[in-house]
């Protein structure tokens, strides 16, 4: 596939509706995936989605008390796609409120087929998992807080 085509192929599949999207030829796989993007609006003090809004014709508050979590911020060190264990069967790695030492594993993120562990910098208590199991997530972004 020549380089214009793929970026063709990137652009279509991002400016559709499609989630997931795979394409193979003579031997060269392509995989793309894209994650929702979930707009939240406060109301009252309450966090809620934009689609959830628009259902409940914002007459009513339901959703997650926005809260600020102060601590310090593990990031990712690298693009990937993030996992909270080391297979769909295991508990996660770590859970709000749990106690963790500077070195321990707190999830872990694969690119490029390679597993990398995302260890704690700070001992501390897990105050905040910003990030879900299988998210795609970029370099920098803050994916626990540690307080």
């Amino acid at each position: 596939m020549e380089f214009e085509q793929l970026i063709t192929l990137i652009t279509a599949v991002s400016d559709s509706e499609l989630t997931r999207f795979s394409y193979e030829e003579n031997g060269t796989v392509i995989q793309m995936r894209k994650e929702k993007e979930e707009k939240l609006v406060t109301v009252n003090g309450v966090a809620q989605d934009v689609p959830t809004l628009v259902e409940q014709g914002a007459t009513q508050t339901v959703g997650k008390e926005t809260e600020s979590v102060s601590g310090n911020v593990v990031t990712s060190p690298l693009v990937g796609t993030f996992y909270a264990s080391s297979s769909p069967e295991a508990e996660p790695f770590v859970k709000v409120g749990d106690s963790v030492k500077k070195g321990q594993v707190l999830g872990i993120v694969e690119a490029m087929k390679l597993m990398n562990e995302i260890e704690s910098d700070y001992d501390g208590i897990v105050k905040q998992i910003l990030v879900s199991n299988e998210d795609v997530i970029e370099y920098g972004q803050p994916m626990f807080v540690i307080g």
